[in-house]
């Protein structure tokens, strides 16, 4: 396919560079031109010699054309258990809730269940997610089926997995397919022992790759952590060598100033996961100050068990608006700085990086927003209109590797959503038996 975007305002998220009004254009899965009207036109006269013929011209209207938000922590499966596993503390909601369901979940079951958050990522204007669940082919096929960006990793605990599982993952996923990836992880310290954790440092320095997991998502975690090995979470994964080669992690609310410079000498990311930790009462991760240390940070929703919505726009606000109360501080993680966490950053830490700006030779994984909406008038500062007041109701199109997977309300990832509902009810009767 080859599309051509005109009479946008464009905001490419490339680092100095305001929204301008111009043309996008696209060609198979990148963008071959971004620029305003007049480059558009050089670019005609200086290449006389090509042929733009276009199988689809789209009109913007003066809407907003920008890079696709990354969904940079979340367990889509669990869309099984949205509003069935609420009002409860963590450790309580995973014994209780969460672990007994998954134990009667299929591969299957998975495939099809992950179907159902892919959906609400595009109405939301995700173009990828971060993936984290029990079997990492069927969530696989479920992404590649869809045309959704997924970069995955494993949840290995003592439990379920294993490292020689890890290691085929790694082997196996990467490369797969043109929507695939993976990831070096685990799920957590506190479900792994010491020698699995050992054992998954082998790979990290076999493979020189980056790793990750949650980490000091509650404050019981880490203080048990300190219990058994005399130190943080951080500390402990970084005397294992697990961070040699950088990661991240999930979460990190209860982190201090010595975990801060460990994360900064490894390159370590954050992703915050503002919704998730605020129903669970986890806590608020001290966002201002991985900003000030110079630590990058990128956000997730977390799964739709947790959360329960998969809503970056709602994950944006929180970012700021929970900072904002935990520094008893009204100018305290600026708009501006939450909407590269939702886009550049999030890319960067899946390791998207063709998939992180509107600009020639990357990824087409663009949104369109409509800026017509009340929400998004009069128009002052749309950056920040997009994290202080923009909402789903402003994604009018969701493409993904040159390919309209969402738009104006109708999916194009190869299946009638009701029939995707169809089987995601026929899934919890079994489980659940209702």
């Amino acid at each position: 396919m080859r599309t051509r975007f005109y009479n946008a305002r464009i905001l490419t998220m490339q680092p100095d560079q305001d929204i301008f009004e111009g043309e996008v254009w696209v060609s198979g899965d990148r963008i071959i031109f971004a620029g305003t009207e007049k480059e558009a036109l050089d670019y005609c006269n200086s290449h006389k010699d090509a042929i733009l013929v276009w199988d689809r011209e789209i009109d913007c209207h003066r809407n907003l054309l920008m890079p696709g938000f990354k969904n940079a922590h979340t367990h889509s499966a669990m869309t099984l258990m949205r509003s069935k596993a609420d009002d409860l503390p963590l450790q309580d909601w995973l014994g209780t809730q969460i672990f007994p369901v998954e134990a009667k979940m299929t591969a299957d079951d998975i495939y099809h269940l992950s179907k159902i958050a892919i959906m609400e990522y595009l109405t939301s204007g995700m173009t990828a997610a971060f993936e984290m669940y029990l079997t990492p082919f069927s969530v696989a096929d479920a992404f590649r089926d869809c045309g959704f960006r997924c970069v995955q990793t494993s949840c290995v605990n003592n439990f379920s997995q294993s490292i020689e599982l890890l290691e085929r993952y790694y082997n196996e996923l990467n490369g797969r397919d043109e929507y695939n990836s993976f990831i070096l992880g685990v799920h957590a310290e506190y479900t792994c022992s010491k020698e699995l954790l050992q054992e998954a440092s082998k790979l990290v320095h076999k493979y020189k790759a980056p790793f990750w997991l949650h980490v000091q998502e509650t404050e019981s975690e880490t203080q048990e952590c300190m219990e058994r090995y005399g130190m943080s979470p951080v500390e402990f994964l970084d005397s294992l060598g697990l961070f040699d080669y950088g990661g991240g992690g999930y979460h990190m609310v209860w982190t201090d100033r010595k975990d801060w410079e460990l994360m900064k000498k490894r390159g370590i990311y954050v992703v915050t996961n503002p919704g998730s930790n605020t129903k669970l009462a986890s806590g608020i991760a001290p966002i201002s100050d991985y900003l000030r240390e110079g630590i990058p940070v990128a956000i997730g929703t977390d799964g739709p068990a947790s959360n329960n919505c998969l809503d970056m726009f709602r994950e944006m606000f929180l970012v700021t608006g929970l900072a904002k109360l935990r520094d008893n501080d009204a100018s305290s993680v600026n708009a501006l700085e939450v909407l590269k966490m939702a886009t550049v950053n999030g890319a960067h830490a899946m390791g998207l990086k063709d998939a992180d700006c509107i600009a020639e030779g990357k990824l087409a994984d663009i949104i369109m927003l409509d800026l017509s909406r009340p929400n998004m008038q009069p128009i002052n500062n749309i950056r920040k209109n997009i994290v202080y007041s923009g909402s789903k109701e402003n994604v009018m199109m969701t493409m993904i590797g040159g390919i309209i997977r969402y738009e104006n309300g109708k999916f194009n990832i190869g299946e009638e959503p009701s029939k995707i509902y169809e089987k995601a009810e026929e899934i919890s009767r079994r489980i659940y038996g209702n």
